[in-house]
């Protein structure tokens, strides 16, 4: 054969080799998607919501096709909703864990809400008409004030509820953080619903209260319902049986450009609807926050528990 011949041969063999490389490199990774197709996936600064931030990134990373970029301990309430009104293509979010009550109160700057379905459909219609804002279905835990007190102290005094604390305040100080002594739906609302003082009362920073109530400086405390540490000091978390204390269910925020683009979103994220409990993220926050772990492993841990990735 011509020398000249193999040598055109050659190379258009070598070329058709490369292009089908590179049309197979291209077939279902992220080179195939196009521009935008990364979801910004943002969380507030404590425990909690790092956790939840990385639950919701896994299960859009594990149930799309989408690219998610993280950004967790952005701030309070106020800062992931400046971020998500902006979106990603703001250098802002896509999406984020609200709860119902910091909504409504920190945000829309409306009267707390006790009853948690009108708090949800309140939030829910609010966030739609002003900002273009979606809720998406609440996960099933409730984050929310409540008092809690050493379980052999409840035991002895049979105490269950608030009201039944109610009977003995007057004997009993409490730990609280200065917010929750000066916030109108907080210690003011108990006191108004249960006709509750308590003989002394001592403003504290949130580590400190732990501590108080296990030296017996203190025989009550404000934690939130959830809070990991209240499996580590064996407290016990009282009913709120009249309701003082507004919703904080939690649910994912997302913008509905970014869901009417993607629907995919929400049936990922929906995938934990009415499933996590509040011994549920409180053993999540204890596993950070008493054991010490890693709150993208404790997410990943959890998902993987529930078969979800």
């Amino acid at each position: 054969m011509d020398k000249k011949l193999v040598r055109i041969i050659t190379t258009l063999v070598i070329l058709s080799m490369t292009t089908l490389a590179v049309g197979c490199g291209n077939t279902g990774g992220s080179a195939s998607k196009s521009k935008g197709d990364t979801i910004v996936v943002g969380s507030k600064n404590f425990t909690e919501q790092i956790i939840l931030g990385n639950i919701m990134a896994d299960l859009i990373e594990a149930n799309t096709d989408l690219n998610v970029k993280r950004k967790p301990n952005l701030g309070g309430t106020s800062v992931c909703a400046e971020a998500i009104k902006k979106g990603s293509a703001g250098n802002g979010i896509d999406v984020y864990m609200e709860y119902t009550g910091s909504g409504l109160a920190d945000i829309l700057q409306m009267d707390p809400i006790t009853d948690p379905e009108k708090a949800y459909e309140t939030v829910k219609k609010e966030y739609k008409d002003k900002w273009n804002l979606d809720w998406l279905k609440r996960w099933g835990f409730n984050n929310t004030y409540t008092l809690a007190v050493k379980k052999d102290f409840a035991d002895k005094n049979n105490i269950e509820t608030f009201s039944d604390l109610g009977k003995m305040a007057d004997k009993l100080t409490l730990a609280c953080t200065m917010e929750f002594a000066e916030r109108d739906d907080c210690l003011p609302s108990l006191e108004g619903k249960y006709g509750l003082k308590f003989k002394d009362i001592k403003p504290m920073d949130i580590g400190v209260r732990y501590t108080a109530i296990d030296n017996n400086e203190v025989q009550v405390m404000d934690p939130f319902a959830t809070d990991g540490l209240l499996i580590s000091h064996n407290l016990k978390i009282l009913k709120d049986d009249k309701q003082a204390f507004a919703s904080y269910d939690a649910a994912p925020v997302v913008r509905d450009d970014v869901l009417k683009k993607h629907p995919e979103i929400a049936e990922a994220l929906n995938k934990l609807a009415d499933t996590v409990t509040d011994e549920d993220m409180q053993k999540l926050n204890y596993k950070v926050d008493g054991q010490g772990e890693d709150e993208a492993a404790v997410a990943k841990e959890y998902l993987e528990s529930k078969g979800l990735i």
